[in-house]
C-alpha cells in the first residue's frame, strides 16, 4: 500500500483517486476551494471502495497535505494553474503530470506554442526539483474506471508513460498495470510531444501495438 497525493479533484482527479483507492492505496485530494468541498465525492469513493472489497481510503486535504502525503503526487489541474503551486512543495517527489495545453484556457505560452518546450518540460520546469512523468493525459476520465482491465488480459488498453528518470517511469509504469491499463513506454519527456491533444494517439482506445504506430504517425503542430 502506498499512500499517493492528489492535486486536482476534477474528471482526471476524481477518476484516479477512485482507482488507486480500488488498488489499495491511501489517497489524500486536495483541490483550490478547500477540504469541506470534497466531502461528498471522498464519501461516495470510500463507500464504493469498501463494497468491493478495496484496500485503500481517500482523504480530502489541503493543496499542501496532499503535496505532503507521499512520495509520489498526482497534479492534474488546469496548465495555467501549475504555476500557483509553490515548487519547493513537490521537491523530492515523483509528479505524475495529466496536463494538456489548451490556449483558449490556459492563455498563449510562448514555450508551447512554438514547441520549445513540450506541456511536460512545461510542468517540469516550474516542479525543478522533482522528478516529472507524463501519463493519463490521452484518455477520457471516465475510461479510467470504465476500461479498466485485469493484467494480462488479451488486448488490454495502453496508456502511454514518459520520463527522463527510468526508475520514476518504472513506478508509474506499475501504477497504470495495477489499475487496468498496458503501460507504454514513450521515452523521455522531450518525447512527449507524440501523445499532446489533437495527436493521432490522444483520446481513442488503442491496445500497445496500436498505441505505438499511432505515436509514429504524430507530426509537430508546426509541420501540421
Amino acid at each position: 500500500m502506498t499512500a499517493i497525493g492528489i492535486i486536482g479533484s476534477g474528471n482526471i482527479g476524481s477518476q484516479l483517486a477512485r482507482a488507486f483507492a480500488h488498488a489499495g492505496h491511501d489517497i489524500t485530494i486536495a483541490n483550490s476551494r478547500g477540504p469541506e468541498t470534497l466531502e461528498e465525492l471522498v464519501g461516495e469513493i470510500n463507500a464504493a471502495t469498501a463494497s468491493h472489497g478495496g484496500g485503500g481510503t481517500v482523504t480530502a486535504g489541503t493543496v499542501e497535505q496532499a503535496a505532503q502525503a507521499g512520495d509520489t503526487v498526482v497534479v492534474t489541474i488546469p496548465l495555467k494553474a501549475v504555476p500557483s503551486i509553490p515548487a519547493p512543495l513537490l521537491a523530492g517527489r515523483t509528479v505524475i503530470d495529466t496536463n494538456n495545453y489548451y490556449p483558449q484556457r490556459d492563455g498563449q505560452i510562448a514555450e508551447l506554442d512554438d514547441e520549445t518546450l513540450t506541456t511536460a518540460e512545461y510542468v517540469a520546469r516550474h516542479f525543478s526539483g522533482a522528478t516529472v512523468v507524463k501519463a493519463f493525459n490521452h484518455i477520457p476520465s471516465d475510461d479510467i474506471t470504465a476500461q479498466a482491465e485485469p493484467s494480462g488480459t488479451e488486448n488490454r488498453r495502453a496508456l502511454a508513460v514518459y520520463s527522463d528518470d527510468e526508475n520514476a517511469k518504472g513506478l508509474v509504469s506499475s501504477l497504470i498495470d495495477e489499475i487496468g491499463f498496458d503501460p507504454y513506454d514513450g521515452g523521455t519527456l522531450a518525447d512527449s510531444w507524440r501523445i499532446q491533444r489533437d495527436t493521432p494517439a490522444y483520446g481513442p482506445r488503442f491496445t500497445a501495438a496500436e498505441l505505438e504506430a499511432k505515436l509514429a504517425e504524430a507530426k509537430r503542430y508546426r509541420d501540421m
